[in-house]
């Protein structure tokens, strides 16, 4: 059959072709990762301190490249006792030129999921592919009126007046970045609730700063029984595994961002949790290995 037939076959289920929600249990904890959607970036983003010709290479071998490549975008929602939460928002769909990002609200609906049963919210850091999601007029007016927002207190802190001197990033992305984080703490700054280092949102979940990518990045922590999982927000990306070392261009500090990545794949690689990331392909879910100075990433297995 051609994709076509397949679609009239299966007629107003055809959009669930391509999977874009994946759930999961941790203990007594449910989990989903939604998929929010794709969208272009520059290779060069993703190896700023590295020799162009290595970078295409690196691409090449993953057939990727040359010069652009698909940034998958996740997010995750925690059930947690009488607590929903929203970890990051994605895009939205108020930025021109990335019509298949700022899928979230609907992919969510699509899972059972009311924005309106959502309790808190959890944002790993302030970047606009993390709060945009929150902007959306009909995202907004669906939320609860008194919804939770946690965030670091050195992200907001830092977003006053962004320095963005050891960032490269093009044009126009980092106006866009100041306006997304002004716009975001101008909608919600009655509903953010700031942590200094880390915070229990819900009995297991618990959201850790670590820096680096932005002063105010944050992971979270799902711990039920034996089992655990961490959303590593903006701290790893695909490339990471082989080079640790490579930088990214939206790394405020690339220096202090490279030892939290590391640091974060050597304890995964450890204790072998689960892993979800929100640039890692969809579903994100796997775990760790550690091979000398480089990682490995074991994608889990899909549980039909």
């Amino acid at each position: 059959m051609k994709l076509d037939d397949i679609s009239r076959a299966l007629g107003a289920h055809a959009d669930e072709l391509v999977p874009s929600r994946y759930a999961l249990k941790i203990g007594d904890i449910d989990v989903l990762v939604v998929s929010d959607g794709v969208l272009p970036l520059p290779t060069s983003t993703m190896s700023t301190n590295v020799d162009p010709a290595t970078r295409t290479a690196w691409f090449k071998d993953q057939f990727l490249g040359p010069d652009k490549f698909d940034w998958a975008l996740n997010v995750m929602v925690v059930r947690s006792g009488d607590q929903t939460i929203l970890i990051d928002a994605g895009l939205g769909g108020q930025f021109s030129g990335f019509p298949r990002a700022g899928q979230f609200p609907q992919r969510l609906e699509a899972g059972g999921i009311d924005l309106g049963s959502i309790t808190d919210v959890v944002v790993t850091h302030m970047h606009m592919d993390h709060v945009g999601g929150l902007l959306v007029d009909d995202v907004k007016s669906r939320l609860r009126p008194n919804v939770r927002i946690h965030v670091a207190a050195a992200e907001v802190e830092f977003w006053k007046a962004p320095d963005f001197t050891h960032a490269v990033m093009p044009e126009p992305i980092p106006d866009v970045l100041r306006s997304t984080a002004a716009r975001f703490v101008e909608l919600y700054g009655d509903n953010l609730l700031t942590f200094d280092e880390t915070f229990e949102v819900a009995p297991g979940v618990t959201v850790q700063r670590t820096g680096g990518h932005t002063p105010g990045h944050s992971i979270v922590h799902v711990l039920s029984g034996d089992q655990r999982l961490i959303f590593a927000g903006d701290a790893l990306f695909p490339v990471a595994f082989d080079h640790p070392d490579w930088q990214n261009g939206f790394e405020h500090d690339p220096e202090e961002a490279t030892q939290v990545r590391i640091r974060l794949m050597k304890d995964a690689a450890a204790s072998g949790d689960l892993l979800v990331a929100s640039h890692l392909p969809f579903p994100s879910v796997g775990r760790i290995a550690a091979i000398g100075d480089h990682f490995r990433w074991i994608a889990g297995f899909w549980d039909y």
